[in-house]
């Protein structure tokens, strides 16, 4: 066994989803690699509140509480950030003085010009992205950029049988909600064609989706595994722009995990997956995906064998058990 390594990571939130998928969810399998890490983040997220009135008073009370987290984590060995310590500026990184990995699953060189993102670059010893699209552009500024896939817990969500009712199901947070109101149309016209079918939503926010059967489950931690064994087919609807190529088709993992078919847009890691094995279909127009959802709902084998191959390939190439070792990999390399 190599000797312990005491590794401080920085992560945005307790319910920000990259903190607990991308740093949380490591804790114990890491533990197994001798690697102790100690999540460290805000009380009020490093994410500003929606009220502008309010931002001030947020910006110094989080950057107070930074601080005290970067004095009290100089005994580390390392550190991570999972992004900026405040979101999307660079302020307290370089005050840490310990070898350091930067964690980057979404398109934040976007904002600002790209200003803490380079920052970020210039402390990192190494940068970890989640997928090649977002390696590329990192590695303007870094020459030790390594891709790391989002792990799914494979464990937590397990197999489970289709439901006997049609039930298409969407996941995610209320702000990416305009994705999924973006293809109400082909869910209405889906609907028409199988009156029984249920649109099922699990968010922090309830969609508004006028006129359409939804059954809506308000998101908690709890919550994922049992509605992900709920659903028929999982969808995940995107846009095609910059923002989109750094999304790490988390949602395509999770339907995967439980073994149901998905239909997504083929954004840049959803493509990539689709490509991997014969796990869904792809869309774009409304056309498109009212075809590809009612194609599944016509022939449940199919639906089935396309969701068994998910659960496969899930388990094989982006469960935590895969991904934790090289995780543990590059963490010792900062040592």
């Amino acid at each position: 066994m190599p000797a312990p390594l005491n590794v401080t990571a920085y992560t945005g939130g307790e319910n920000v989803s990259s903190a607990r998928f991308r740093v949380r969810q490591y804790v114990r399998p890491l533990a197994n690699f001798g690697v102790s890490l100690d999540e460290r983040w805000p009380a009020l997220t490093s994410y500003p509140p929606r009220a502008k009135f309010l931002r001030p008073a947020w910006f110094a009370a989080t950057l107070a509480q930074r601080l005290a987290q970067v004095t009290a984590a100089r005994g580390s060995d390392a550190v991570l950030f999972q992004k900026e310590l405040v979101s999307t500026l660079p302020t307290l990184e370089g005050l840490v003085r310990r070898p350091c990995l930067v964690d980057i699953d979404d398109s934040i060189h976007l904002f600002r010009d790209g200003w803490a993102a380079r920052r970020l670059a210039a402390l990192a010893d190494i940068v970890i992205v989640g997928n090649e699209w977002l390696a590329d552009v990192w590695r303007q500024w870094s020459g030790a950029v390594e891709v790391l896939p989002t792990a799914i817990d494979t464990e937590r969500h397990a197999l489970s049988p289709l439901p006997r009712k049609p039930v298409i199901g969407w996941i995610g947070l209320g702000s990416n909600l305009h994705y999924l109101t973006a293809i109400a149309p082909a869910l209405a016209r889906v609907v028409e064609r199988f009156p029984e079918t249920t649109i099922a939503v699990c968010s922090d926010k309830k969609p508004n989706l006028l006129g359409l059967p939804i059954s809506y489950v308000p998101w908690s931690a709890d919550a994922e595994a049992p509605f992900l064994s709920s659903i028929s087919i999982g969808i995940m609807p995107l846009s095609d722009g910059l923002w989109e190529r750094g999304k790490c088709a988390f949602k395509m993992l999770q339907y995967m995990s439980t073994g149901r078919p998905c239909v997504v847009s083929p954004a840049f890691m959803n493509a990539k997956i689709l490509r991997e094995g014969d796990v869904g279909l792809s869309a774009v127009t409304c056309e498109e995906w009212t075809e590809a959802l009612c194609s599944l709902l016509s022939d449940r084998a199919a639906a089935q064998e396309m969701g068994q191959a998910g659960r496969k390939l899930a388990v094989e190439n982006y469960s935590v058990n895969v991904l934790a070792p090289r995780f543990a990999a590059q963490l010792r390399r900062l040592a």
